[in-house]
């Protein structure tokens, strides 16, 4: 996740979005409907706890329940969208210690002081457990998603960050990889992904595992490299999905058919597809200038939000349990008041971590020309 609206081959960044027609192989493509899109999937999360708070009660809760209680998807729409946005922007002659310490200064300063916030209110909160010194330190270190003990210690959403600093270290691999294979290798790359997705579906809904397996960053790698092959294929010229409004509705159609399947991994298997075609459709519609619903300013402000607004929200709403109570089933209205004012503070704290950290920390971490040109900003929640 990163904060622009402007994502290029060759990382350079605009805040403007763009509607000029242009081809794939323009040297610098602007894609806002990515970072638009990525608030979307941020929100869907925000919703999925709102629900698992318990904000609603009686007929409220039931129709949260239909409407946001598959918004775990939204994670899965993040891990497709970084191995796209990765592909799209990485350089040919970029070495691995400088593809890490962007990523690195991108994800890491935001996430320590959520981390560290996270901590603060574990000792002041009597509902929640103090983790213990290796619980904090494997969060700290971004291995806490590999042993299941540890995995939604200090701030629970970063489980996923864990996941992204595994596909980190695999990425300069996956690229050469993909720059090697062609149209064909990446076509056959995204189909071995996207049958591993459904391989490991099955598993878990046949109990196969001794643990579930939906916070395992290994389990959740295909689904990046998936996104990173769709990437090649649209760099290449060669992707041949179906436009932006079928991928929309069959994205939409996979998010409601997550209640019918196993909770868990298996809901990976549901949005897939539509998750699979959306990103690269929204990047050809951004290219060619066709009319997207995502790449409107404010929708592609709050993108760059999304980062900080998926790191800080269920901070809030966990300290807010200390007022509200545990599942307390607030009527329609009161829920509504209760959910708006989460929200609420959630995004005023994005923004200062936004402001106030994640760019500066950026400018601080990264060399002056990396600094000028930021690399690509519609990336995953990391």
């Amino acid at each position: 996740m990163t904060t622009a609206t402007r994502v290029t081959r060759a990382p350079s960044v605009s805040a403007t979005p763009t509607t000029t027609k242009t081809s794939p192989s323009a040297s610098a493509s602007a894609l806002p409907s990515l970072t638009g899109l990525r608030w979307v999937a941020a929100l869907l999360v925000f919703g999925l706890h709102v629900h698992n708070f318990g904000y609603f009660g009686g007929a409220g809760g039931r129709i949260v329940t239909w409407g946001l209680g598959a918004g775990g998807a939204g994670v899965s729409f993040f891990f497709i969208l970084s191995g796209f946005v990765l592909m799209w922007s990485a350089r040919p002659d970029d070495r691995a210690l400088a593809f890490w310490r962007r990523r690195i200064a991108r994800v890491y300063p935001v996430h320590l002081v959520t981390a560290a916030t996270a901590l603060l209110i574990a000792y002041t909160l009597a509902r929640l457990p103090v983790p213990t010194p290796s619980q904090a330190l494997a969060n700290v270190l971004l291995v806490h998603s590999w042993w299941r003990p540890w995995w939604q210690t200090l701030d629970p959403v970063s489980w996923s960050l864990a996941c992204e600093a595994f596909f980190y270290a695999a990425f300069p691999l996956l690229a050469l990889l993909l720059r090697r294979l062609g149209p064909r290798g990446a076509v056959a790359l995204a189909g071995v992904s996207a049958c591993a997705v459904l391989v490991l579906a099955w598993a878990e809904a046949h109990h196969w595992a001794s643990q579930p397996i939906s916070s395992f960053p290994a389990a959740r790698l295909p689904e990046f490299v998936l996104g990173a092959a769709t990437a090649r294929l649209v760099l290449l010229d060669r992707w041949r999905g179906p436009g932006l409004e079928a991928s929309l509705a069959l994205a939409v159609i996979g998010y409601f058919l997550v209640p019918q399947v196993t909770d868990g991994y298996p809901a990976t298997a549901c949005t897939l597809t539509g998750f699979a075609l959306l990103i690269p459709a929204a990047a050809v519609a951004d290219l060619h200038g066709l009319p997207s619903l995502w790449r409107g300013r404010r929708l592609v402000r709050l993108g760059e939000l999304s980062f900080a607004f998926y790191m800080a929200h269920l901070l809030v709403l966990r300290s807010a349990t200390g007022l509200l109570g545990v599942r307390p089933h607030f009527g329609v209205f009161a829920g509504l008041a209760v959910t708006a004012a989460t929200f609420t503070v959630s995004l005023a704290l994005s923004w200062v971590l936004y402001e106030a950290v994640e760019r500066p920390a950026r400018r601080l971490l990264l060399p002056k020309p990396a600094a000028r040109t930021p690399e690509a900003r519609a990336t995953a929640p990391e």
